[in-house]
């Protein structure tokens, strides 16, 4: 009897062990559901699928850095979506938190929601590793875990991003283009950072800075770095310009209404620029192309949080996903911009202009994103 008490111990023990060992998502065959909103990053990606789950849903939203416009939009448009009628009654609790730079205590958030029986959390990850053990606390308990925007240097969760590394080098090719129209083929470029640290800093500086050297012209690089905050921007712009005289080009991640705004105040002839997707900026470049200023405007939506929201829900449901989900580019330059299509001349300068995406069904208003709080909802 002891024996075979003995042996059905050691079998349920066994059990409950592959029973761990099985939690989270499986690795399944694609295609995954919905292609058009979730599309897979290229053919080598892998698809995920985790148990299915009866809604309405507990979702959080752990948020980093929450010091600059980008932030407190995508914070805005969580809670907005969050309301929207597509997404309103598959969610039974909505929280949200910025926890700012410090990655022990954005894990240390992560982890307190999934033990508070969450079942997906959205994040913008201040670190692209160290992620390691709350991965791991998510699968034990089959919480769906979706960093988007600075993703996750792993392929062990679902992630959604647009391609930072394409973007920068997109800016970078768009001031050469500018430039050689001109004749210019070497002179002196200011490359403005975002936030250190991040995935999307780096992976977008690595396509700028490839791009130039590939060129073969004499460029020379200068490098500030403006936390994609426009006040912080238009100052390490000024002061660059203070210090190394006229550019010939500005490529910046971020903060472009500061870029736009130093070079005004420096007299600064207008030169090629490179931006992200801020009204203001695009206002300006509408402005100011006919007298050369000649600018790009790609744009990393705060609403790819309305995404990673939707991607969550959906492998709650049980549906086969992308492990890597690409959002496509949005593209505007000086040739297209349009008012009332692409940029808004009654809106406000750090409002970011890009929030619909029509394959996803998610069109959030401008109206009812600015409605919203930045502050945490607890």
């Amino acid at each position: 009897m002891k024996l075979g008490t003995l042996i059905s111990t050691a079998v349920v023990g066994l059990m409950l062990s592959t029973s761990l060992s099985l939690a989270g998502p499986e690795i399944v065959s694609g295609p995954g559901v919905d292609p058009a909103c979730f599309a897979p990053w290229n053919a080598d990606t892998k698809y995920m699928q985790w148990p299915t789950k009866a809604g309405p849903y507990k979702v959080a939203v752990v948020n980093g850095f929450v010091g600059n416009g980008w932030r407190i939009q995508m914070i805005k448009t969580a809670k907005a979506f969050a309301e929207d009628p597509a997404m309103k009654d598959k969610i039974a609790e909505f929280k949200v938190v910025s926890t700012g730079t410090d990655a022990p205590a954005q894990l240390g958030a992560i982890e307190d929601f999934i033990n508070q029986g969450y079942d997906a959390i959205v994040t913008i990850a201040v670190s692209p590793d160290g992620f390691d053990r709350v991965i791991r606390l998510a699968d034990k308990n089959n919480v769906v875990l979706v960093p988007f925007d600075n993703v996750l240097d792993t392929d062990k969760v679902m992630q959604v991003n647009e391609d930072q590394l394409k973007m920068g080098r997109m800016w970078a090719q768009f001031a050469l283009d500018e430039l050689k129209a001109k004749g210019v083929t070497s002179g002196k470029i200011l490359e403005v950072r975002g936030l250190p640290g991040n995935s999307v800093d780096r992976d977008r500086s690595i396509g700028i800075n490839e791009t130039f050297k590939a060129d073969g012209g004499n460029w020379e690089m200068v490098s500030v770095v403006g936390n994609w905050d426009d006040g912080t921007t238009q100052k390490v712009v000024a002061d660059a310009i203070a210090v190394h005289g006229q550019f010939d080009a500005v490529v910046g991640q971020g903060g472009s209404n500061g870029v736009i705004q130093a070079l005004m105040d420096a007299g600064h002839p207008w030169v090629p620029v490179a931006g992200e997707s801020e009204n203001g900026y695009r206002k300006a470049i509408a402005k100011y192309s006919d007298e050369g200023l000649k600018g790009i405007s790609i744009g990393q939506s705060p609403g790819l949080v309305a995404i990673a929201m939707k991607a969550a829900v959906s492998a709650l449901e049980g549906n086969v996903m992308p492990q890597l989900i690409s959002v496509p580019l949005p593209v505007a330059t000086y040739k297209d911009l349009e008012d009332g299509k692409n940029y808004w001349s009654d809106l406000p300068d750090n409002f970011f202009t890009v929030n619909e995406f029509p394959p996803c069904g998610v069109n959030i208003s401008g109206p009812s994103i600015m409605a919203q709080s930045e502050a945490d909802v607890k």
